[in-house]
C-alpha cells in the first residue's frame, strides 16, 4: 500500500513534537527538583557552618535554628527509618523514610559520623504536592504543541503533496497513445516546478520519439514488403516458366530463397519494433508449421543438400501466437540452413514441451546469441540468434544455445505459468 507524503510529513512532525515534549518535559521535573533539593541543601549548609563555628570557639553544639532540623550527637537519637539506610550508605544524603517522610542528611564533621544534622522536609516541599498538577499542565501543553504541530503539517504537507499528487495521477495516467499536454506545476520556481517543467519536456521529447517511431514502422512495412512480394512473385513466375535452363533454374532458386529471408526478417523486425502486448493463452501446433516452412524454402534445402530428421507428434504444439511460433521457427530453422554444414542433417524435436533444432556445424564464439556475435564462417551480423532471443522473451522464455562434438544446438523453453 503506498503511504501518502502527506501523512509521512505529519506523522514526522507528530513524532518530533512528542519527542521535544517528552524532552522538555522531563527536564522541567528535573529542574524543579533539583531546584527544591539545592534550597535545602543551602540551608542546611548555613546551618552546618553556624554549628561548627561555635563548636570551635565554645566547644559545644547548638539547638538548630530551624523546627524542621535536628542535631544528633550519636546514631542512638536517628529516626529509625533512617538508620538503615544511612548504615548502608554513608555518603547519602537524601532518603525516603516511611509514613512518605523526607530527609536531608549532613554531617558536621567526618562525613557519616556523628554528630550528624538531619532536616526532615516532607512538610515543606513545594514539587511533591503539586507534582500532578504541574505533569497535567505539561500534558496539555504537550498536547497544544501536538496539534499546533500537526496542523503545521498538514498545511506544509498539502502545499508540497497538492502538485506532486497532480503529477503522480498524471504519470500513472500517462499512456504512449495519450501522453498529458499539460504538466501540473510548470509554473512553480521551486524543486517541484523543476521537477514538473523536467517531466514535461521528457514527455514532449517521448512523444515525438513514439511518431516517429510510428511514421518509421508504418513507412518501413509498407516499403520493405511491397518489393519483397513483387521480387517473390516474379521469382514464381519464373519457375514456372519451363524454357529456363536448369542452371538458371538453380539461381532463381537461390535469390527466391534470399527473398523469403528478407521477408520473413522484415516480419520479424517489425514485430519486434511494436509496442510490447500481453502474453496470449493458448498454444499452436508446431508440425504444420514445420511443414509450411519446409514447402516454402524446399529450393534452398536441395540446394544446401540438407536433411530433416522430424521428432515432432502431431499433437506437439508451443505456447505462442501463431505469427510468432511462424517466426520463431523460421529464424531457427534458416540460421540452421545457412550456418549448418553444407550437405549435413538439421534434427527438429519436442521434447517434454521444449523445442530444439540441432544442426552440423563449425564451433561457436563464447556468448553465442548476443547481439553482433557471430561465427568467423557467417556473413551476417550476428543478429539472427539475438533477434529470436529478444523475440523469445517478449513472452517469458529463452532460447539455450549450446555446442558439441560439432553439433549445434538450439533450444527454446517457455515458461508456463502465464500462459
Amino acid at each position: 500500500m503506498m503511504r501518502s507524503i502527506r501523512w509521512r510529513l505529519m506523522a514526522a512532525f507528530a513524532a518530533f513534537t512528542l519527542g521535544v515534549t517528552l524532552l522538555f518535559g522531563l527536564l522541567t521535573m528535573a529542574f524543579v527538583y533539583t531546584v527544591e533539593d539545592r534550597f535545602f541543601e543551602q540551608v542546611l549548609t548555613q546551618e552546618a557552618e553556624r554549628q561548627r563555628q561555635h563548636y570551635t570557639k565554645e566547644g559545644t553544639w547548638l539547638a538548630p535554628q530551624s523546627q524542621f532540623m535536628r542535631l544528633h550527637l550519636n546514631t542512638g537519637t536517628l529516626p529509625a527509618d533512617l538508620v538503615d539506610q544511612l548504615t548502608r550508605e554513608p555518603s547519602r544524603r537524601e532518603f525516603f523514610g516511611s509514613d512518605e517522610r523526607y530527609y536531608h542528611v549532613m554531617g558536621l564533621t567526618e562525613r557519616g559520623k556523628t554528630p550528624l544534622l538531619t532536616a526532615e522536609v516532607s512538610q515543606l516541599l513545594i514539587v511533591r504536592p503539586m507534582r500532578e498538577e504541574l505533569l497535567g499542565w505539561l500534558t496539555a501543553w504537550g498536547v497544544a504543541m501536538m496539534v499546533l504541530a500537526l496542523a503545521l503539517a498538514w498545511w506544509l504537507a498539502r502545499r508540497i503533496s497538492a502538485p506532486l499528487e497532480g503529477l503522480a495521477v498524471q504519470v500513472a495516467l500517462a499512456d504512449p497513445s495519450r501522453l498529458p499536454t499539460e504538466i501540473v506545476g510548470t509554473a512553480r520556481r521551486d524543486e517541484i516546478g523543476t521537477v514538473a517543467r523536467g517531466l514535461d519536456q521528457l514527455i514532449n521529447r517521448t512523444r515525438s520519439f513514439i511518431e516517429r517511431e510510428q511514421s518509421f514502422t508504418r513507412d518501413a512495412s509498407h516499403e520493405l514488403r511491397t518489393p519483397l512480394t513483387v521480387m517473390r512473385l516474379a521469382m514464381e513466375r519464373m519457375q514456372a516458366d519451363t524454357r529456363l535452363a536448369v542452371d538458371l533454374r538453380e539461381q532463381i532458386d537461390a535469390v527466391q530463397a534470399a527473398v523469403l529471408m528478407m521477408d520473413q526478417t522484415a516480419n520479424t523486425l517489425l514485430l519486434l519494433a511494436r509496442e510490447h502486448e500481453p502474453v496470449p493463452k493458448g498454444a499452436v501446433t508446431v508440425l504444420p508449421l514445420i511443414e509450411k516452412w519446409v514447402l516454402v524454402h524446399e529450393s534452398w534445402l536441395d540446394q544446401q543438400q540438407v536433411t530433416l530428421s522430424l521428432y515432432v507428434n502431431p499433437q506437439d504444439s508451443i505456447a505462442l501466437p501463431a505469427p510468432v511460433a511462424q517466426l520463431l521457427l523460421a529464424n531457427l530453422l534458416g540460421n540452421a540452413v545457412a550456418h549448418g554444414t553444407r550437405g549435413g542433417k538439421i534434427r527438429i524435436s519436442m521434447e517434454d514441451g521444449v523445442f530444439s533444432v540441432a544442426n552440423c556445424s563449425a564451433g561457436l564464439p563464447a556468448d553465442a546469441g548476443e547481439a553482433y556475435i557471430k561465427g568467423d564462417a557467417s556473413d551476417g551480423y550476428g543478429l539472427g540468434l539475438s533477434i529470436v532471443r529478444r523475440l523469445l522473451e517478449r513472452y517469458h522464455g529463452t532460447l539455450a544455445i549450446s555446442h558439441h562434438d560439432g553439433v549445434t544446438i538450439a533450444r527454446v523453453l517457455l515458461s508456463t505459468t502465464d500462459i
